[in-house]
């Protein structure tokens, strides 16, 4: 694939699959795909977590967020090696029941994410990449309750993995 740069000359495009291994670790999924060229890269993914007990507020359990985001990653290489930027909006529909396990509350909300991380290209096209991110609150529920207890919900959570992936494209032409 090739695009034409705003100077004329051929730009190389890449696209490819990725996966990450948190979703997977706790029991859920991870679908990514991402188009770019030079050093830039959009992603477009989805995933469903099942958030570990350590990070589920007191009285709470069976946190679960499923999530679709649109990011913009920058490389600092044009060859997609080495340390990248990222940024986008995510949305989480989440599900948690109290300690007594009686009802579920459902609970939308949309996040602002910045990430950084390291990739490392394995040949072939296939990379390797830690990462870690902070997710910011920006609209939906602060306070959700289920039986009659509630918690605030959080305005930055963390997160942090390792992503696997594979592109094809990227050849000079």
């Amino acid at each position: 694939f090739c695009l034409v740069g705003m100077t004329g000359t051929a730009q190389s495009l890449r696209a490819g699959l990725e996966q990450d291994a948190l979703p997977w670790i706790t029991g859920g999924y991870y679908a990514g795909g991402f188009v770019g060229t030079q050093h830039l890269r959009a992603r477009i993914l989805t995933a469903y977590v099942h958030k570990p007990s350590l990070i589920v507020p007191k009285g709470f359990t069976n946190n679960t967020v499923t999530a679709w985001a649109f990011v913009g990653d920058y490389f600092l290489k044009e060859d997609w090696s080495g340390f990248w930027l990222s940024g986008g909006l995510v949305r989480w529909n989440s599900t948690i029941q109290s300690d007594t396990r009686i009802e579920t509350a459902k609970y939308s909300q949309f996040l602002l994410n910045g990430s950084i991380g390291y990739q490392w290209l394995l040949g072939q096209h296939f990379y390797v990449s830690p990462w870690a991110g902070m997710h910011i609150l920006i609209h939906g529920p602060t306070r959700i309750t289920a039986d009659g207890k509630s918690f605030k919900a959080p305005l930055l959570n963390p997160e942090a993995s390792l992503k696997f992936g594979w592109y094809f494209g990227g050849k000079s032409h």
